[in-house]
């Protein structure tokens, strides 16, 4: 492997690292483990067809069973609530209660990260995101993972006349869905690149 590959693992992890480590403290005086934090951010981001225990555990990466006491315990604490699928009663679908989007909306992004973005020039900040970006598609492609993205940078997104349309699931969609994260999402090769396939 390269040393390359290498300084880039370091750096990462030493961010990551730091990061947790200021949602940790957060989240102790919340009353909430960072993972519960986790599910309830990504179910703040997510879409219907992507709101489900076991999307949880693949964006997560986690296993059903640390999911499953995880939300149980959400729900719990009045911060998640559960619904059965109107079509099919086999699938529950969660979304955060008010309080835990404002939990989610008080500790996410973190302060230590917000302050060390804002210290970055506007140009700075956009080639930070943009080589995040790729990276992250990169080691997504690389490895078949879902990528977990918004649908208006998904292949079967399409604009129409009065919205959008997911040709995966032939179902309309509005401005408002298309700017959040779905499971079945692929990146359009221009969303990736900037060029058209």
């Amino acid at each position: 492997m390269s040393e390359k590959v290498y300084l880039v693992h370091d750096l990462i992890e030493r961010l990551g690292n730091l990061v947790r480590a200021d949602v940790r403290a957060v989240c102790h005086t919340s009353g909430v483990r960072p993972v519960q934090l986790e599910a309830l951010h990504y179910l703040t981001q997510c879409n219907r067809y992507s709101d489900t225990p076991q999307a949880v555990a693949e964006y997560l990466g986690l296993t059903k069973g640390t999911v499953s006491q995880t939300l149980k315990v959400l729900e719990e604490k009045g911060l998640l609530k559960k619904r059965s699928d109107p079509f099919d009663k086999r699938v529950v679908h969660l979304a955060p209660t008010a309080s835990g989007r404002r939990l989610v909306e008080r500790i996410v992004p973190s302060d230590l990260l917000a302050m060390g973005i804002g210290k970055l020039s506007k140009s700075e900040q956009q080639a930070t995101m943009e080589v995040l970006r790729l990276l992250l598609s990169s080691v997504q492609k690389a490895n078949n993972l879902r990528t977990f993205a918004q649908c208006h940078s998904c292949r079967f997104n399409q604009k129409i006349d009065d919205g959008y349309l997911c040709e995966l699931t032939q179902e309309s969609l509005t401005a408002d869905d298309v700017v959040l994260i779905c499971r079945e999402h692929q990146y359009s090769e221009k969303a990736v690149t900037g060029i058209e396939e």
